[in-house]
């Protein structure tokens, strides 16, 4: 099943706030300020194009992950050249930090982290939303011809199309190994049965 392109605009839309919003406050943890609303804005531009290039299908969990652990990548460096040169201490003086914050261990792991968590929380929402359109999909024809019966609307009667079973198309193992079978229900005709 694959996605239209309002699903696949509403999947990004959701993956590209959650990046930027997790990048966006880590960054303003890390460094003390907000990374400025124009960087925030590219920012989840560019990561909702991404997610809606890549949107197309069901993703799993590794897909998901790498998605968040390269836009998490891409989104540090951009806040972090977007970002003033100046960084706030604990006692409000300014310090001078002209190569900007560095990436120590303890930073490299926050962010790992915050991104598998994400991952599985967008993989848990990605199976329920997949399992939600399969279900719509497989509901919707049954309930319009519900509907049609109910209002007393009939559909334009149409002729059916002949279906024709081409050469190389497989057919399922359980008609190959059937295909010589008979089935009749009830009892073989001409016995008497007395209870």
């Amino acid at each position: 099943m694959s996605a239209s392109p309002e699903v696949r605009s509403l999947r990004a839309a959701v993956f590209a706030v959650l990046c930027v919003l997790l990048a966006a406050g880590g960054h303003g943890l890390a460094t003390g300020q907000a990374p400025p609303l124009w960087a925030d804005g590219a920012g989840l531009l560019a990561v909702f194009s991404a997610g809606w290039l890549l949107g197309g299908r069901e993703r799993s969990l590794v897909g998901i992950g790498g998605g968040m652990l390269a836009a998490q990548a891409g989104l540090h460096l951009a806040f972090e050249a977007a970002g003033p040169r100046m960084a706030m201490d604990m006692h409000g003086a300014h310090m001078a930090n002209p190569a900007g914050h560095a990436m120590t261990p303890h930073a490299t792991a926050a962010h790992v982290v915050a991104a598998l968590l994400a991952t599985w929380w967008l993989r848990r929402g990605e199976a329920a939303f997949w399992f939600l359109l399969r279900r719509a999909a497989a509901l919707v024809p049954g309930l319009a011809a519900w509907w049609r019966v109910r209002t007393g609307r009939s559909a334009v009667p149409t002729r059916p199309a002949v279906v024709r079973r081409t050469v190389r198309e497989p057919r399922p193992l359980r008609q190959l190994l059937l295909r010589h079978a008979l089935s009749r229900r009830g009892p073989p005709a001409g016995l008497a049965y007395t209870p």
